[in-house]
């Protein structure tokens, strides 16, 4: 494993140094219609902890800060539309637009083909 210091990569033996964090799985939101800020937070943290990944590997990865990206988990601070959306984009999360005649339809169809909180269990 390679890593930079001070503008040098180094080699490590992860057997040696546990430098990897584990990285508990968080639940998505039991609702798939998302309107308020908490629960888009919470699932950008689900798909992020879902994927493995630690909140420096996943910020450095979108090119946004870790302070950022804890903003939009937390649902805290101000984080601009485009950069929510191309978080939301980058970690799979998928964001509609539905318009209000059509929004219940929809929620209702994603609840019926969504897995599960039991078939992760």
């Amino acid at each position: 494993m390679l890593y930079m210091r001070d503008s040098v990569p180094t080699s490590i033996n992860p057997a040696n140094v546990d430098l990897m964090k584990r990285v508990v799985p968080s639940p998505p939101p039991a609702d798939p219609l998302t309107v308020d800020p908490q629960s888009f937070g919470q699932a950008i943290r689900a798909a992020r902890t879902a994927a493995g990944m630690t909140m420096i590997d996943a910020a450095a990865m979108m090119g946004v800060s870790k302070q950022t990206l804890g903003d939009l988990e937390k649902a805290t601070g101000s984080v601009g539309l485009a950069i929510a959306l191309r978080v939301a984009r980058e970690l799979g999360v998928g964001v509609f637009a539905v318009q209000p005649p059509q929004r219940e339809a929809a929620r209702q169809a994603l609840l019926l083909h969504a897995p599960s909180l039991e078939d992760d269990a």
